[in-house]
């Protein structure tokens, strides 16, 4: 049964890069924009004063826009170096010129500067996404091994139209997101 829903995760991750690479680049700006400004809208409606975020990597979302709005607003801002064992080292990002490259093409802050603190808002990368809030990532585990110790934490996740499906294969260790944003929104003209 595991390696069935293993598998089927794997054609789901395989379908969604190829989607996600293949996207106009015309069509990535206007969602990676809007989801931006929806982010911004999540953080003062929350009041978020410290942020845990991922650093955009090949075609995943860009919200490098909304990480140096967060930085010009004196947000704490902290993102993951990725060490080994599904583990991640969170690193206060002070500027978005002053990066690292890591393992699996990630960036991370120069500096070693390390975030021991509460969050109040987490923005979580994947790959696709279903109706109850699950997600599902690139298969190395690290973001559910992080967020199963963020009990309290607001969790967001963000995608692309083609990202959000109705109902995805869960495993035990699977996390619930509170929302995802979906640039889906912006076709239909709801805002959720």
């Amino acid at each position: 049964m595991k390696s069935a829903i293993r598998t089927r995760k794997q054609t789901i991750r395989n379908q969604m890069l190829r989607c996600r690479d293949q996207m106009p680049e015309s069509q990535k700006l206007v969602y990676d924009e809007w989801i931006c400004e929806s982010l911004w809208e999540e953080v003062v409606s929350r009041r978020v004063k410290t942020m845990h975020t991922y650093l955009p990597m090949g075609s995943e979302m860009d919200i490098s826009p909304f990480i140096e709005q967060c930085l010009e607003k004196d947000l704490v801002v902290v993102v993951p170096k990725t060490l080994p064992k599904r583990r991640f080292e969170n690193l206060i990002l002070t500027s978005l010129q002053a990066l690292e490259n890591g393992v699996f093409g990630t960036r991370f802050p120069s500096g070693n500067h390390i975030f021991q603190g509460m969050y109040d808002m987490i923005v979580i990368p994947g790959l696709a996404y279903d109706t109850e809030g699950y997600r599902l990532g690139y298969g190395g585990g690290y973001y559910d091994t992080f967020l199963a110790k963020q009990n309290n934490t607001f969790k967001i996740g963000i995608c692309y139209p083609f990202q959000k499906m109705e109902s995805l294969p869960k495993e035990s260790h699977d996390i619930r997101l509170d929302k995802v944003l979906s640039s889906f929104d912006l076709e239909d003209g709801n805002n959720r």
